[in-house]
């Protein structure tokens, strides 16, 4: 959450609920964070000295309480900056390959490719996966989860295809 909470803040000042709805547009709605995780999180990057509360972006809303914005702070900027120069394996795992190329724009090219790499390389071996549990499983699984099965590798496979095109692309452009 880190990388997409400095990254949507380095686009300017958002108050929290504008926060969680960039994520949601950003990310995809499958993606949406909970109010009782961003909360912290923003306490968090905020005792870091990450981000700050933008007294100027304050909005006193029809309650009369006043809705605070954040904006990043340089020491945040430079920890996104880091953030998006780091190509692990935490950044094509699925809980985060979607928030490291949201933000691929501004990530060196280098960095991109050992990303997409890596996804490639995880999605490889979903696909083997899957192919040996329906090989072993098949005479066990009723037709729906057969096709259950199919439909996810289906899916994998498509995603390894749009990976490959944007690896090629990414070399084209190097």
């Amino acid at each position: 959450m880190e990388v997409v909470v400095l990254g949507l803040l380095s686009q300017g000042p958002m108050h929290g609920y504008e926060l969680r709805k960039r994520v949601s547009l950003t990310l995809g709605p499958l993606s949406a964070i909970s109010y009782g995780s961003l909360y912290p999180e923003l306490r968090r990057l905020q005792s870091l000295g990450f981000i700050d509360e933008d007294a100027q972006e304050a909005e006193i809303g029809l309650t009369r309480r006043a809705r605070i914005a954040y904006k990043i702070t340089k020491s945040g900027k430079d920890k996104f900056a880091t953030l998006l120069k780091e190509a692990g394996p935490a950044s094509w795992d699925d809980e985060n390959f979607l928030t490291y190329f949201a933000f691929f724009a501004k990530t060196a090219s280098g960095v991109r490719l050992q990303i997409l790499q890596g996804r490639r390389a995880r999605l490889q071996e979903r696909v083997s996966l899957i192919e040996s549990q329906i090989e072993k499983t098949e005479k066990q699984m009723d037709q729906y989860t057969i096709k259950l099965q199919n439909h996810n590798l289906d899916a994998v496979e498509s995603e390894l295809k749009w990976i490959d095109e944007l690896i090629s692309s990414e070399r084209k452009q190097a």
